[in-house]
């Protein structure tokens, strides 16, 4: 069995509510703040937190806009979002596949 490097698994992604906002957006494709918000159960200001680093590597790009008068905030996740939490899932999945007794 090879070691696994574990420099493979991506923090910016790893975090657990980057991890969720990655895992909702993959499949939602967009989303609003407030919707994702209270999917994953955190306050404006973690959200915001978590969505700015996201935002930084490049994973979620936000287009802020209006719902008649009232602010919206819709996320995406970029096709770079996409591929990396696709490697974060494969880098997981090679840690328990090696994890696991053989048979």
């Amino acid at each position: 069995m090879d070691n696994f490097d574990i420099g493979q698994i991506d923090d910016v992604v790893h975090g657990r509510v980057r991890l969720g906002i990655m895992a909702y957006l993959s499949s939602a494709g967009m989303a609003d703040f407030t919707a994702l918000r209270t999917h994953l159960g955190v306050t404006d200001g973690n959200l915001s937190t978590h969505l700015r680093k996201l935002e930084d590597a490049g994973y979620v790009v936000q287009d802020k806009g209006f719902a008649g008068r009232r602010p919206l905030t819709r996320l995406i996740l970029t096709e770079s979002g996409r591929a990396a939490f696709i490697t974060y899932l494969d880098a997981i999945r090679r840690l328990v596949d090696q994890g696991a007794p053989p048979g």
